[in-house]
C-alpha cells in the first residue's frame, strides 16, 4: 500500500510539473466527462488527498481550496507526500479496523480511505491527460512502469 501512494503522489507531482509550463487559459481547459478544469481537477486531487489522510490525524482540516494556485497545489502535495510517509512509519495501525468517522457521517475499515486515494487520482491524472491530448497538449507517462524506472526499480538488460 504504501508503494502505491508512493506511486500516486509522484504521478500527481510529474503531471503538475508537466502542466506549470501551460498559461493560464490552458489551465482552464476541460472537455465534457472530466471533473472540470485542468487547475481544479489538480486542487480536487490534492484536496481529497488531504480527506484522506485526516482520516488518520497526519493532515489537520483546513483543506486546500479549488481555486489553489499550481503553486499552492505543490506546496499541499509536498504535505501529502510527507504525511504518507508519516502514515506508513506507524506500524501499530490495523487497516482492517473499523471506525466511526464523523466528518464522513460512516463507519469504516481503515483500509478504504487509503484504496479510494490511489484509485481517486489516477482515475483524475487520467481526465486532466484527456484534456490536454484532446487540446494537442503532451501527457507524460504515469503508470507504474514509468515510476518504477523513475525509482531505479527495475533497468533494461
Amino acid at each position: 500500500m504504501l508503494r502505491q501512494m508512493r506511486h500516486d503522489v509522484w504521478a500527481t507531482e510529474k503531471l503538475l510539473e508537466r502542466c506549470r509550463s501551460l498559461t493560464s487559459e490552458q489551465l482552464q481547459l476541460t472537455v465534457p466527462g472530466t471533473y472540470g478544469t485542468i487547475q481544479k481537477t489538480f486542487a480536487h486531487i490534492v484536496r481529497a488527498n488531504e480527506g484522506y489522510l485526516n482520516t488518520y490525524g497526519v493532515i489537520p482540516q483546513p483543506f486546500i481550496e479549488l481555486t489553489a494556485s499550481l503553486d499552492e497545489i505543490a506546496s499541499r502535495l509536498a504535505r501529502v507526500r510527507d504525511a504518507v510517509e508519516q502514515l506508513f512509519k506507524s506500524k501499530e495501525l490495523d487497516f482492517d479496523r473499523r471506525i466511526h468517522d464523523e466528518r464522513r457521517k460512516m463507519d469504516l475499515e481503515l483500509w478504504v480511505p487509503l484504496t479510494q486515494f490511489a484509485h481517486h487520482g489516477s482515475d483524475h491524472r487520467s481526465q486532466i491527460g484527456t484534456i490536454l491530448s484532446q487540446h494537442g497538449l503532451e501527457a507524460p507517462e504515469l503508470d507504474v512502469w514509468a515510476y518504477a524506472t523513475a525509482e531505479g526499480a527495475i533497468a533494461d538488460f
